[in-house]
């Protein structure tokens, strides 16, 4: 189905500004747009790399009042490209980042990859992209 494109992916967060502080200031992604809905109890921050016309961007979502989820164990990872693995992990672990898998090549591969977690716990993992 060619008509189809991949829009967000959407995940629950405890603190909205410190989660969006993590994407963009240690991540480098920046803030989109941020959709405040009182009526429902929550409000909506979409965060990426480039405009949504064109990118796959993640969608923040906070519930008034909700401070933890269980994460359950269908999710998996959110993963980003970066040049230097080694030297972003350095970064990410001098600003307090969790780093839950030192860069590496994955078994059995080549590829070079690290995992990290968000303030939320969620893992994300970094692949080399030269």
């Amino acid at each position: 189905m060619s008509d189809f494109q991949y829009l967000h992916t959407m995940i629950r967060v405890r603190s909205l500004d410190e989660s969006v502080k993590f994407y963009t200031e240690l991540l480098g992604m920046k803030e989109l747009r941020r959709n405040d809905v009182p009526d429902g109890k929550y409000t909506l921050a979409f965060v990426g790399y480039g405009d949504e016309a064109s990118h796959t961007v993640l969608e923040l979502t906070y519930n008034y009042g909700v401070d933890s989820y269980d994460q359950g164990t269908a999710f998996g990872h959110l993963a980003l490209g970066v040049p230097d693995i080694y030297g972003a992990v350095e970064k990410l672990r001098a600003a307090g980042v969790k780093i839950t898998r030192e860069p590496g090549p994955v078994k059995f591969g080549k590829t070079v990859i690290a995992f990290i977690e968000d303030p939320n716990g969620y893992k994300i993992e970094l692949i080399e992209r030269k």
